[in-house]
């Protein structure tokens, strides 16, 4: 199977990875979409959503202020690089607004560290290029938008994976892989320095099949432009969806 054919994104979203550190280590809050409706309809996922045209200001495109560290030389204008700070300003507009419609807690716009940029296999039925933030948690009581979300749980990350292991909870492709990743850390503040230290991961997932089953494939593996070279030596960068538990492979 060739490389499928990427058709322009239907839009923006934003996701943002609340923290909080407890006795046992860091938790995430994770929010249980309505069970029969929605794109993610009974998944456990991070708040979050896609951008409004309220997101956008038209200055965004002529001046990203504050977009980038003063030591650091701006990208080109013609560059993806641009695109995407321009992009990203939006987007953090949205998170904020979205953690506070579904949640009640108040983020600052400048603690948001990017982690990753998400674009989904060309199959899915909802294309939208989705910027993943972590933050430490604001106070505050949590408070569900109703029309939204269902429930909600603190969990150490290794919990949520645990749960998803034993069928007790549903995730979805990104959130499984970004929890896989806060895995192993003692505090908030060290996730969310290596999260700043690291910079923006890139999925671009492409969806095909290993020998175990369905399988999502990210840049640097070996099957990432064809299914048939999935059980040939070489990168490996996937996620196997098959059965549960779910099996992610990184080497290079």
């Amino acid at each position: 199977m060739t490389h499928d054919t990427e058709p322009v994104p239907l839009g923006v979203a934003a996701t943002v990875v609340l923290l909080r550190d407890s006795s046992a280590g860091p938790e995430v809050l994770l929010l249980e979409r309505p069970r029969h409706r929605g794109s993610f309809a009974g998944a456990w996922v991070f708040p979050g959503g896609g951008v409004d045209p309220g997101d956008r200001r038209q200055a965004d495109a002529a001046a990203p202020a504050g977009s980038a560290s003063p030591a650091v030389q701006a990208p080109d204008r013609r560059s993806a690089a641009w695109a995407e700070t321009v992009e990203q300003l939006a987007a953090r507009r949205a998170a904020v607004r979205e953690v506070r419609e579904e949640t009640g807690l108040e983020v600052e716009p400048d603690s948001l560290v990017a982690t990753a940029l998400w674009v989904p296999p060309s199959s899915a039925p909802k294309r939208l290029r989705t910027w993943f933030y972590v933050t430490t948690a604001p106070p505050g009581s949590i408070a569900l938008a109703e029309d939204e979300v269902i429930d909600y749980a603190w969990l150490r990350p290794e919990a949520a994976l645990q749960r998803h292991a034993t069928a007790v909870m549903t995730l979805v492709a990104p959130t499984w892989v970004t929890l896989h990743g806060l895995q192993g850390y003692g505090t908030v503040a060290e996730i969310v320095a290596s999260a700043g230290q690291r910079g923006l991961a890139h999925y671009e997932t492409r969806l095909g099949a290993s020998e175990r089953g369905p399988a999502l494939f990210w840049a640097g593996d070996v099957a990432y432009a064809d299914d048939a070279l999935a059980e040939r030596d070489g990168g490996r960068h996937r996620l196997e969806i098959g059965q549960v538990p779910w099996v992610y492979s990184v080497r290079e």
